[in-house]
């Protein structure tokens, strides 16, 4: 079915709904969420060929009938029936956003954007579900039916919006202006419930964040005139309406304007509804832009850890013993100019037996209470696993060649590390290629899973850098993935640096740094000495 008859379809059913509804008019800017705007939204963000859409219709064609039902004929004893009929609709799509999320993991803002609206719809089902069934959620029903619409307007159809206009254009500043825009929904409902103050303050980051959307929607090269204004219409109507939003704010909780629930309706409501929402789903029907997030195909380790990782995950592999984690370091060429990067950095990636390894880790004081935690659970598997304090200690180990059938990858080294008796690491090496620049590839066995280190290899002079940020390319490999029985790989939220440095004294130093959500976490710094 064509997206044009798709939208008439639901746009007929609505104008049908409206003319025999026996509810006042506010009640159609719900309505029209729930059997125009939502469908159509979905339609937008649909992959094919996957259970979501294979199985759509059964489950959308008897919510949207409930709905219509509602308002044909309100206040019978089947309401309760037919609101949860389109609760337990907007759970599947909540779902359907878990599973995109899922398989995909924390890449690509936008789509993340995307996946947030799929979600967020499933609480404006449930405040729907809780208006029509008069549950007592602690708010007059006038209210609880409010929030239903805020959940469908700015907590669904705004992050999808978003994540549209971001696979178009996507500055710098887009992450900021997004991450504002997808957690003001929760501040606006916990101000709402709690504090006047944060409701004020949720009301502050919108504007913040509306702002600048609205300027991302200006800057944003479309292809077709007519989407462009449509898009930016649509925006602008926001920056308009949050104005009020604000007034509202301030009337309701301070006493300092004159704003009432009668005009958000009539100005504010319409106002959204009809100029953001139904101007942008007809801009964004002109063109849906495609997604730019393509699934990663580089080689993953098939090797498995179970409740214990430690030396034993070898245990039943072929394997021997080897001098180092690369055979050839000219193999990183053009990113590596081996004729003069430090030739005993070179020296100690192939020949890294002949090394000790001296190491000071510090856990930054914001995640000590994490890491004491995570110290319990790694000294049982022995894997990731490293001291609290910070003194210096040695890790002593051995390399190791895995045959290539075991692994599944291209050369494989497996390089144990221990703090005493105990085992710090056990990383298994490789190296793939993509577009001509090699990639160092790390696998890290974990309990039923594996974590994937693909590094991006720079030279500083005579330095050598290895960093898990797509700096070469938009379509780097570069990142850290989680790997669970299948080799599908969920790009975790964590990146890491390594900075390795020629000392001149005969010894190496190395600075490994390690974020999550661009915080540092943890900072391991090696002396590297070579054995006499």
């Amino acid at each position: 079915m064509t997206m044009c008859k798709f939208a008439l379809i639901h746009s007929v059913l609505f104008v049908s709904v409206a003319f025999f509804s026996l509810n006042p008019w506010p009640f159609l800017m719900l309505t029209i969420a729930q059997l125009v705007y939502v469908p159509i939204a979905i339609r937008f963000v649909m992959e094919k060929e996957n259970w979501f859409s294979q199985h759509y219709y059964y489950f959308a064609i008897p919510a949207y009938l409930a709905v219509a039902l509602l308002h044909i004929v309100p206040g019978s004893k089947w309401d309760g029936l037919l609101a949860a009929i389109y609760l337990a609709f907007t759970f599947v799509i909540a779902l359907y956003g878990l599973t995109r999320f899922f398989n995909r993991g924390f890449t690509n803002l936008e789509e993340f954007a995307i996946d947030a609206g799929l979600v967020y719809i499933s609480l404006g089902g449930a405040w729907f579900f809780a208006y029509v069934t008069g549950i007592d959620t602690g708010f007059s029903p006038l209210i609880t039916w409010l929030t239903g619409i805020h959940f469908h307007y700015s907590a669904f159809l705004l992050p999808i919006f978003i994540g549209l206009l971001g696979r178009i254009y996507k500055p710098p500043f887009f992450r900021i202006m997004c991450t504002i825009i997808l957690v003001s929904p929760l501040l606006v409902a916990i101000g709402i419930t709690f504090s006047r103050w944060i409701e004020l303050l949720s009301v502050g980051l919108y504007i913040i964040g509306l702002s600048g959307l609205i300027f991302i929607a200006w800057k944003t090269p479309f292809k077709n005139h007519v989407q462009k204004w449509l898009i930016r219409i649509s925006f602008g109507a926001l920056g308009v309406t949050i104005i009020f939003s604000l007034l509202y704010a301030l009337g309701s909780g301070f006493g300092l304007t004159s704003v009432n629930i009668d005009f958000m309706l009539r100005f504010h409501g319409v106002l959204n509804c009809l100029v953001f929402a139904l101007v942008g789903i007809v801009g964004w029907s002109i063109t849906i832009p495609a997604a730019n997030f393509h699934p990663p195909t580089f080689p993953i380790s098939r090797i498995r850890g179970k409740r214990v990782i430690g030396e034993q995950v070898l245990e039943g592999m072929l394997h021997e013993k080897h001098p180092g984690l690369v055979d050839d370091m000219k193999v990183y060429g053009p990113s590596l100019q081996c004729n003069t990067l430090s030739p005993r950095i070179i020296d100690f990636y192939e020949n890294t037996i002949n090394y000790r390894l001296f190491a000071t880790i510090k856990w930054r004081s914001w995640f000590k209470p994490f890491a004491f935690v995570y110290e319990l659970m790694s000294r049982k598997t022995q894997q990731i696993h490293l001291p609290l304090h910070g003194r210096q200690v040695e890790m002593t180990g051995d390399v190791i060649a895995l045959q290539d059938t075991a692994d599944g990858r291209d050369k494989v080294r497996a390089w144990i590390r221990k703090i005493g008796p105990e085992t710090a690491f056990v990383a298994l090496y490789s190296q793939h290629e993509k577009a001509g620049r090699m990639y160092m590839n790390i696998d890290l066995p974990l309990p039923f899973s594996t974590m994937t280190g693909i590094l991006e290899l720079h030279q500083v002079g005579d330095d050598l850098q290895l960093t898990s940020k797509k700096k070469s390319s938009y379509d780097s490999d570069a990142g850290i993935y989680l790997s669970f029985l299948s080799n599908q790989a969920f790009k975790l939220p964590i990146d890491e640096d390594f900075s390795v440095s020629d000392g001149k004294d005969g010894s190496l130093s190395a600075c490994h740094t390690m974020r999550l959500f661009s915080i540092p976490f943890l900072t391991i710094r090696y002396l590297i000495r070579h054995v006499c």
